[in-house]
């Protein structure tokens, strides 16, 4: 900026050194380059590919509500991969609900709905096995499906031992620390699973909700172990 007002007063009136000329174009230059940047930075926050910071907050925030947030210490770039995932995201079908739960916990759910034959299986099929495969079927409850998420597998605080452990030690691989919830990596909660799989279910659906820590042995059995969250069930379930 300096250098372009500079060019615009002839030569000749200062000379090649003028100390006061210049101490008064770099005032001026700074202001200037000043509001030449934060244009620059207002420009940048017009579109989802290059906000940053608080605006690309808000520009999830008015394409998803409050379904979708910044998790803690999440990176412009990783939030802004997953803004573009949510945009362009399958929606209403059962493998919507497998997408977003293996992208949300790394884990695929299981899914069972009472009405579809695969899932329950037929007499006389190798799709059905007691206590293997199948399970007990119904046609009395259509547009309904249990599913069952599993929490992802949280890696803690990397490198930190736990309180008064003996392998906490200065600066080593199992050093002790003051730590925050900010430090947790892989921390998602139960709402936000309940969240996901109703930004994506298929409207005018019921779906039954079980969460676990772990996989275990055994398919679910219908209407037993499995709950809804109530305020999901009035929100996004009834039409």
């Amino acid at each position: 900026m300096l250098s372009r007002l500079k060019a615009l007063i002839p030569p000749t009136w200062y000379g090649d050194s003028s100390p006061i000329r210049d101490a008064i174009l770099t005032g001026c230059a700074t202001s200037l380059a000043w509001c030449y940047s934060l244009y620059r930075y207002a420009k940048l926050q017009t579109r989802i590919n290059t906000a940053t910071d608080g605006w690309l907050d808000i520009a999830a925030y008015d394409f998803f509500g409050k379904n979708l947030s910044r998790s803690a210490g999440q990176s412009d770039e990783l939030f802004r991969n997953t803004i573009h995932t949510n945009l362009f995201r399958e929606r209403g079908t059962r493998q919507s609900i497998i997408n977003i739960l293996e992208d949300l916990t790394g884990k695929s759910p299981d899914i069972f709905e009472p009405s579809r034959p695969q899932d329950t299986g037929a007499y006389a099929s190798p799709t059905l096995a007691y206590g293997l495969a199948g399970g007990y079927g119904s046609i009395l409850i259509p547009y309904q499906a249990f599913v069952t998420a599993y929490r992802p597998d949280g890696s803690g605080i990397p490198y930190v031992a736990g309180y008064n452990a003996a392998s906490a030690g200065y600066s080593d691989a199992s050093r002790g620390e003051y730590a925050s919830q900010d430090m947790i990596s892989g921390l998602i909660t139960d709402a936000q699973i309940y969240e996901a799989i109703a930004s994506v279910k298929m409207e005018g659906t019921l779906v039954w909700v079980k969460i676990l820590s772990h996989r275990t042995d055994g398919y679910p059995r219908l209407g037993i172990d499995f709950t809804l969250d109530e305020s999901l069930l009035l929100e996004y379930s009834q039409w």
